[in-house]
């Protein structure tokens, strides 16, 4: 099973869209197995956003991920960077298809919700600098075998 990490962001904090976000990722069948709230310092953004820092939006952008805490999650499921990106849809929300999280609940490009690592590779180090080992849970559902195919788990 692959993990992949999620913020879900100031702008949809500030709109009481957590339990939504939450729930497509659910519901798709994906498994939370760590989550918790957290203010982000300018250091884990300076880090986190790295490759953007002498980019002249970065002071903006740092802005808007201090707006209010986040709710950083890991998720975990077959293919799931792949899933989670899809289902999170473009960067540009005006342009994110109909049925994606962007698409569905989000006007701005900056102000788009959520972020989602973008490779298996990014998800590890992304996590590596959000969670801690003891963060994580492993647990037993029991809808797993309604989730995937025997052969897929």
């Amino acid at each position: 099973m692959e993990r992949t990490f999620v913020i879900v962001k100031p702008s949809a904090v500030n709109r009481q869209l957590i339990g939504e976000v939450i729930s497509r990722f659910e519901r798709k069948g994906l498994r939370l197995v760590a989550m918790k709230m957290t203010q982000l310092s300018d250091e884990i953004l300076h880090e986190h956003y790295n490759h953007l820092v002498n980019k002249p939006f970065f002071p903006k952008l740092k802005a808007a991920m201090q707006a209010t805490p986040v709710v950083i999650c890991c998720w975990e499921g077959v293919d799931c960077v792949n899933v989670v990106r899809t289902m999170c849809g473009t960067t540009n929300s005006r342009m994110a298809d109909a049925g994606t999280i962007r698409g569905d609940l989000s006007m701005s490009m900056q102000e788009n919700i959520v972020h989602s690592s973008d490779s298996l590779e990014n998800a590890a180090v992304e996590l590596k600098r959000f969670f801690k080992a003891d963060d994580y849970f492993n647990y037993t559902r029991t809808i797993d075998t309604a989730i995937y195919s025997s052969d897929e788990i």
